[in-house]
């Protein structure tokens, strides 16, 4: 076993491939408890990066993650050799994340993080309708569309880049706001936000026409109002090799063809 000063934890999906990889890294570099070690190792794919990086949320842990999954755009390529290395010279980027709080129709509210997205779709197969606040003033008095999200720079180049909305560099202090199949006002095609604004969703015949709301993966159904605003006191830690780090990947992404 190598013995290095950066205590490290090896968490896995249930997947054979990360299973496997998790067991292979810790009969080279040993295994630290997550509570006492100084950064976690996550393998698996981009869907268990984002429920590694809930898990951390404000403890001061730093997440460090291999592709043992199948996209891997959050994740550093998998290499058993010279990790703690790696994990010394890597680049690191913190991320606060949106809160949703949401009001259904049997009264309920609810709250929950996001570090990709927000985002409200139609449960039927009617149209969703949506009115649209941004700090208190209405700006869109009627949206109908199949959905509409709210991205981080983060989360730009996951659901937000296939609905067409734009890509934002990691350190832009920027939101997109980006509608899905919109079809009144049929020309508007979304927004970018400050991040430090407060974003209001009005549900409009909602029995009529039922909507869900999402922020990461956590859903609520038939949601009558959606409250979306940047974390103050949360925040996530990731880090990425230094040739291949998140801003790099999201540069690239704009490049791509």
């Amino acid at each position: 076993m190598t013995r290095n000063s950066t205590s490290l934890s090896f968490v896995a999906s249930q997947a054979q491939e990360a299973q496997e990889a998790r067991n292979e890294l810790i009969a080279i570099y040993g295994n630290t408890d997550p509570e006492e070690a100084d950064v976690i190792v996550a393998l698996g794919g981009d869907g268990f990066m984002l429920q590694t990086l809930h898990t951390t949320m404000n403890s001061g842990k730093r997440v460090y993650g291999m592709n043992r999954g199948s996209i891997g755009f959050l994740m550093n390529r998998y290499d058993t050799q010279n990790l703690p290395a790696r994990i010394e010279t890597a680049v690191e980027n913190a991320f606060r994340p949106l809160e949703m709080t949401t009001s259904d129709t049997s009264g309920q509210e609810r709250r929950a993080l996001a570090i990709n997205e927000v985002y409200l779709f139609r449960q039927s197969y009617q149209a969703a309708k949506l009115r649209v606040s941004v700090d208190g003033r209405v700006r869109l008095e009627e949206l109908i569309c199949d959905g509409l999200l709210l991205a981080t720079p983060a989360g730009s180049t996951a659901y937000n880049l296939s609905a067409h909305g734009p890509i934002l560099p990691l350190e832009a202090p920027l939101l997109a706001l980006t509608p899905v199949s919109a079809f009144r006002p049929r020309r508007w095609r979304g927004a970018l936000l400050p991040n430090k604004v407060t974003v209001e969703i009005e549900v409009l015949e909602a029995e009529k026409r039922p909507v869900n709301a999402v922020a990461d993966n956590t859903e609520v159904k038939s949601v009558i109002s959606v409250r979306i605003a940047e974390s103050i006191g949360l925040s996530a830690r990731i880090l990425s090799d230094p040739d291949h780090s998140w801003s790099d990947r999201i540069l690239a992404e704009q490049f791509d063809y």
